[in-house]
Order: C-alpha cells, then sequence, then structure tokens
C-alpha cells in the first residue's frame, strides 16, 4: 500500500463490512494497521481507552465493541484462530479519538469517522420524521430480507420442504404469541389462510417480529446448531425471550397490539400511485 492510498478516505472504506442485515463493522486488526499500528497488542491499550471513553458517554460498549474469533494467516498457507474486536462506527470514531494524534492516518480517521458518524446521525433523525405508515413499510422491508437469510441459514442446517420451512417459523411465532401459531394469528386479526401476517401488523409489532428473526439467526449461528429439530426449539425461545422483553419494557404482549387499518400491501399501491401522479 502507497502512501497516497494509505491516507485516502477510500482506506477506510476498503476494510468496512457488511453483515448478512446490512450493518456496517469494521475489525480492530485491519484498523489498527490502517492507523499505523504495528503491533496489535499495542493498539489494544487505545481499544481500551475507547472502550472507556463509550462506558462514561453513557453508551453500552456491547453494542460497539464485540470480541470475535478470527483466523489469520501465519505462514506456508496456514492460518490459526485468535481474537479480534468488532468495532462499530462509533467505536471506530472512539478509538481514533484516542490514538495518536502525531499520526497522519489518525488524523484522516478522526476526519473520516466523524463526518460518517454524523451521516449516520441525519438518517436517524430522517427515519424519526417518517409518517407511521412510512416507518411500517421500512419495517416490512427489513423483515422480508432478515427472513431471506434466516432461511439461507435454517437451509443449511437441513430444512428442505415447505413443511419443514413452515414448522420452523411457526416456532418462531409461538414462542412469541404465547402458543399462538400463524393460523391461531390470522383468526384472531380476523384475516384470510391466503393474507401474509407480517402484512398486517403496526411498528412495534413488526419491530418485535424483526428482532425475533435477527436474534435467532444470530443464535443459531453462534451456537452452531446442526439439526432441525434444535432449529425450531431456537426460534421458539428467541420468540420467548423477545416475548418477555416487551412485557418488561412496555407491558404489553404482541397480541394485545391493534391491527392496522391497512395493510402494508394498501400502502405499498398508495406510495405506487404517489409517484405515478407526481
Amino acid at each position: 500500500m502507497n502512501d497516497i492510498e494509505l491516507y485516502s478516505e477510500k482506506t477506510f472504506d476498503s476494510i468496512k463490512r457488511t453483515d448478512s442485515y446490512g450493518n456496517e463493522y469494521w475489525l480492530g486488526r485491519e484498523l489498527g494497521k490502517v492507523l499505523e499500528y504495528r503491533e496489535y497488542r499495542k493498539f489494544l491499550n487505545v481499544i481500551d481507552k475507547a472502550i472507556t471513553s463509550c462506558i462514561k458517554s453513557g453508551n453500552n460498549v456491547e453494542n460497539h465493541f464485540v470480541q470475535v474469533g478470527v483466523m489469520v494467516p501465519i505462514g506456508s498457507g496456514a492460518h490459526r484462530k485468535t481474537t479480534d474486536y468488532r468495532l462499530s462506527r462509533f467505536a471506530c470514531y472512539l478509538i481514533v479519538q484516542n490514538s495518536d494524534p502525531t499520526k497522519a492516518a489518525v488524523a484522516l480517521g478522526q476526519t473520516y469517522f466523524a463526518i460518517q458518524t454524523r451521516k449516520q446521525e441525519l438518517l436517524e433523525e430522517k427515519i424519526q420524521q417518517l409518517s407511521e405508515d412510512e416507518k411500517r413499510l421500512k419495517l416490512r422491508s427489513q423483515i422480508s430480507e432478515g427472513n431471506k437469510y434466516l432461511n439461507e441459514t435454517v437451509y443449511e442446517i437441513g430444512a428442505k420442504t415447505n413443511k419443514e420451512f413452515a414448522k420452523f417459523h411457526n416456532e418462531g411465532y409461538k414462542g412469541l404469541y404465547g402458543g399462538e401459531s400463524v393460523t391461531k394469528i390470522k383468526e384472531r386479526k380476523g384475516l384470510k389462510k391466503s393474507d401474509n401476517v407480517l402484512d398486517y401488523m403496526g411498528n412495534t409489532e413488526l419491530a418485535a417480529n424483526w428482532f425475533r428473526i435477527t436474534q435467532t439467526d444470530e443464535m443459531l449461528k453462534k451456537m452452531k446448531i446442526n439439526n432441525l429439530e434444535e432449529a425450531n426449539k431456537t426460534h421458539n425461545k428467541a420468540g420467548k425471550e423477545v416475548r418477555k422483553t416487551m412485557k418488561r419494557l412496555s407491558g404489553v404482549y404482541p397480541e394485545e397490539l391493534p391491527t392496522p387499518n391497512k395493510s402494508i400491501k394498501q400502502l405499498q399501491k398508495e406510495e405506487k400511485l404517489k409517484l405515478e401522479t407526481k
């Protein structure tokens, strides 16, 4: 890597990673090299300072600094497993603020992550300004993507038939809705058998299901589940945990939430009509 490339903002973009849910992150070892720390153990001191800053600022460390296992080359094509940090954008911002300011790469990093953090803040502000219907559409789209990745995960575990996929997803709903199957949820909401139950949920209910889906995927991978029976149990457990969290934080179970008057498909048609009439 030449000096021009080293001190280019593109360098920080080039080591940025994205997980299956579209969340961006950086790995500590890669970031340390870009910031000109030749020894990772010395860079760990900077990470420790950044973690302290995170705590003092009132942020949850686990949301920004996550220890992970990675494989690193040790020569002759061999690798060994070691630990690293998965870092959020905010974590990287804190790290560069605690790094050696005399390093040119650090100075660039401070500018880069300050700008990126501000961009995210503006994006979040924009999301907060969305109407309830716009938020529903956004959440529903995220759930579609989340279910896509979850299906890929459970396919690798062993689900191959529609019946197996249906049973797996049903276990998640049962966990979240206190034992209610998809069929029971539809009956309670007054829906037809052909309706997609997710299209008749408000923001809070959609968010709960989004959390159920993403956490199940993470649990299946982290626990290295390798059979369908355990996968089904894991999905049910994830649903139950989200259910308990909802009750503890808001005092409301998902089945107690109101069903919106308009379905997602109706909202999509209205959005399409708006675009056509502009």
